[in-house]
């Protein structure tokens, strides 16, 4: 994995320093997470989808990324522990994927660590 890549806890941790970078994070992909990752001006944002939940709540932040032109995913809660950036990186499959995402080549079933290599490749 190259410099490009930022591997955060907590997406909040990348503002000031995400800036053109794919940021993968323990964060669930909420809304709130969806804002924070606008805030800080990525170029692609991994989040946990803590399990959907009501209303796809845990995946509601991939939509407002989207209609920014940014590329967005979730990993499965079955696959990598919320919270843990590492976990994601390490064991997340990709649950989710907004349409720049998957315009990348993001798809449901695809090891995380697998679809970076390719993108970075």
């Amino acid at each position: 994995m190259n410099s490009d890549l930022l591997v955060v806890d907590s997406i909040t941790e990348a503002i000031g320093s995400g800036t053109g970078r794919i940021v993968i994070s323990g964060s669930h992909g909420g809304l709130s997470a969806g804002r924070f990752a606008l805030q800080a001006k990525v170029r692609l944002a991994v989040f946990n989808d803590a399990g959907v939940g009501l209303d796809e709540a845990g995946i509601a932040g991939l939509a407002p990324l989207q209609d920014a032109g940014i590329a967005a995913c979730t990993v499965s809660h079955d696959s990598a522990r919320i919270g843990e950036a590492r976990s994601t990186l390490d064991d997340g499959v990709i649950s989710h994927a907004n349409a720049a995402a998957a315009a990348l080549g993001a798809r449901a079933g695809l090891r995380l660590r697998d679809w970076l290599a390719e993108l970075q490749g």
